[in-house]
Formats: C-alpha cells, structure tokens, sequence
C-alpha cells in the first residue's frame, strides 16, 4: 500500500539492514552496511549501526539498499502514445482527467522507486505541473519530488497540434515565442509561474513529415539562457540536430536531450562545458514498437540513430543523465531507459550512478539528493538483487522511502 508523505516531523527512526549499499557514487556497493534515518534525513551509514531507543528496524536480507532514483525527463501530464496519440491528448482530453491521470502517474513513479522527477512539459496543460508539485510537497497526494518546466517554449509555427485551416487559432503543446523580446518574457513568465527549469526546442520540424531543422536562432537560445541563469534556473534543451545541438552548446545550456544528430565534435564540447546528454533512448524505442517493431535487429533507423547518438556521446567523455522521455511509453515503467542504457553498451554501475548522484548533480540537487550519505534528504529505495551488476534489479523494487517516510 502506498500512504502520502507525512510531513518530516512526523518521519520516525529507522535502522535498515540490507545486505549491500549503493551509496550512488562509489561503483562498488558496500556489502553489510546499514543505514540509519532519523527524521527526514540520513544521520549514518555503514556496518554494523547501534539502533537507537524506539527506533524501527527493518530488515532487508538479499536486498541491496539506494538512494531513491531520479527520472531525468518525463511528462507526467502524457500517457503512452499508442493508447491516445499526443495530438488527441493536447487537443481532446480536458484538463482535469490530465491532471487526475497525472496524479496516478504520479503514484506510479513512487513506486517504482523514482522519488523525484524532472518534468519537462506539460505539454499543454499550462501551469498544472506547479500544482501537482504543491499537491505532492502538502502531502495531498503521493509522488515524486517535481522539479517542472511548466509549458516549454517553442519558435512560432514550429511545434504542434497541426493540421487545421491556417488562421484559426489551436492549442499548441509549449508557449509559442518568436524573437528576443519573446522569449526573454516567456522565460520569466514561466519562472514567476514556477517553473524550476526552463525547457527550450532547439529544433523541431515545420510541418508534419518535414526533417527537424534549427528552429530558435543563436540569439534567441543565448538571450532565454541568460535570463533562466540570472533567475538561478537550468535549461533543457530538445535538441535533435547537430545545428540545434551547436547552438544549444554555445548558449551554454545545462542538459541537452535526445541529441541524435549529435556528432564526436559536438560531445566533445558538451563534455567541455559540463553540458549532460539525456539520450531518452526509450522513447525511440517505444515509437517503433507502436509502428509495429518488435526488437529484432536490424532495429529501426530511430533506434539506430540513438544508439549511435548514446555511444559517441559515451567515447567523448559526456556526463549522461538518465532520463527516457517516460509519457511517451508508460510511467512506472521509469527503468526502462536504464536498461537500455546497459544494453547500449553503458556499464550497470556507470547507469546506477546516472540514475541517482549524476542526475542530482547536473540538476543542481547534489546538496540534499541523490546519494547515501548523512546529512541528505533519506529518500532510500531498496531492490533485490545487485543493480550495479544488472539494472534490471531495479524493478524488483521491495522498499520506497521518501523523506523519511515509509511509502511503499
């Protein structure tokens, strides 16, 4: 059963016992180490803890104890594509059944041991991420920490629903900008609304069935960069072209995703900059088995190509995020990008670090997120098995603890 979060008052004490630590930086996890939380945080770790008066102790024999895992780049407000097509769900589905699916969706991710999430967009459910995020933080409804992107900007004329008679006014799935002025003012409209990182398309495609092509200029980039910068905000950047990619680069943005067209030389300078890729390997795949693939190889050009992107971005030295596009495939189904990543070539370690320390470092959570280690927010998950060997241990998810709280 999963209960809401209590508030960290009300966190008790607790002594875990598993067989092994993650602690999500070292590759070697700590075999017979413990692990105690007092409140909403870790005060120790290591073997053989003396459990305090009163304290909870929890034993988790085979199990190899983490931190809680972070989803890099998820929709919340989606669900997988071949149950209802994006433009269906932007176009037609009231904004009220999104929000409650997206509670749902919520829950999902919880327990499937991801305790925070980077949301990337609602994809034009406007500013609802904000009020999911507060619904969580309250403790109205269970979930992952949120850190959203609210609406995402887009060039004018570049993104979609489209289709429709020119001239008549359609819902769009980001906030449509077009020059300097504009998306300096929609940066700041979105970051007064709430957002906690701006997300940008670099490139998208002008019409349907057209290649993706550079689709916001050198200066319209660098000019929203600034301005989330000076705000304290990190930009994501949908960039699936090398030219989106280079511009995005010399922007100096944070992480850039799907980077498919990606070449050496543009992770090479990504890997310059302290720029992560976030290669949402999943969701390339998941498309093509909507159209009908079924993993046999030669895989599709999609998948191929994202492969390629992931591997040269890997050889370059590139910090890698984890994050799969969840939304596009179902939620819960978070790890699946994971092993992917494993099956790509990366390896378990390597993705486990990804998952937890990585992605909390290069979305500015390093201080309270994403490791084992006294002081940090005890968000704690425990599996069976040993995922720094195989990721797949990831989803035989046996404990979720969030702030403190037991919540699966």
């Amino acid at each position: 059963m999963l209960a809401c979060a209590a508030p960290a008052a009300e966190a008790a004490t607790l002594l875990l016992k598993p067989a092994r630590v993650f602690d999500g930086v070292d590759p070697r996890p700590h075999e017979g180490w413990q692990v105690l939380v007092e409140g909403d945080r870790i005060t120790a770790a290591g073997p053989a803890l003396a459990a305090p008066a009163g304290a909870e102790v929890i034993e988790l024999p085979g199990a190899t104890l983490m931190p809680g895992m972070i989803e890099g780049h998820g929709h919340l407000f989606l669900h997988p594509y071949n149950e209802t097509p994006w433009t269906d769900q932007v176009l037609h589905e009231p904004l009220a059944l999104r929000t409650a699916r997206a509670v749902a969706q919520a829950v999902a991710t919880l327990k499937a041991g991801f305790t925070t999430e980077r949301d990337l967009g609602t994809e034009g459910a406007g500013y609802a991420d904000v009020g999911l995020r507060q619904a969580i933080d309250k403790g109205i409804v269970p979930g992952p920490r949120m850190l959203v992107a609210t609406k995402a900007i887009v060039a004018r004329g570049a993104y979609g629903p489209k289709g429709f008679e020119p001239g008549v006014e359609i819902p769009q799935g980001a906030q449509e900008v077009s020059g300097v002025d504009e998306i300096v003012a929609a940066v700041r409209e979105q970051i007064g609304a709430g957002a906690d990182v701006v997300k940008l398309y670099a490139d998208y495609h002008f019409q349907p069935g057209e290649p993706s092509r550079p689709t916001l200029s050198q200066q319209e980039i660098s000019a929203a960069v600034a301005t989330a910068h000076d705000a304290g905000r990190p930009v994501a950047v949908h960039a699936a072209t090398a030219e989106g990619m280079r511009r995005s680069i010399a922007a100096g943005v944070d992480t850039l995703e799907h980077g498919y067209g990606g070449t050496a030389e543009l992770f090479r300078a990504m890997r310059d900059k302290d720029i992560a890729f976030c290669p949402t390997l999943a969701a390339s795949d998941a498309v093509s088995r909507y159209r009908g693939w079924q993993g046999a190889e030669p895989a599709p050009e999609a998948v191929a190509e994202s492969r390629r992107a992931f591997a040269l971005a890997r050889a370059a030295g590139t910090p890698i995020c984890m994050g799969g596009d969840v939304g596009v495939y179902a939620h819960g189904d978070n790890a699946r990008e994971m092993v992917l990543m494993q099956a790509a070539g990366m390896q378990a370690a390597q993705v486990m670090i990804a998952a937890t320390s990585g992605n909390a470092r290069y979305f500015g959570q390093a201080a309270r997120l994403g490791s084992v280690k006294p002081g940090l927010l005890a968000d704690l998950v425990a599996v069976d098995g040993d995922p720094t060997r195989d990721v797949t241990a990831v989803k035989k998810v046996r404990l979720v603890v969030k702030g403190g709280v037991v919540v699966r």
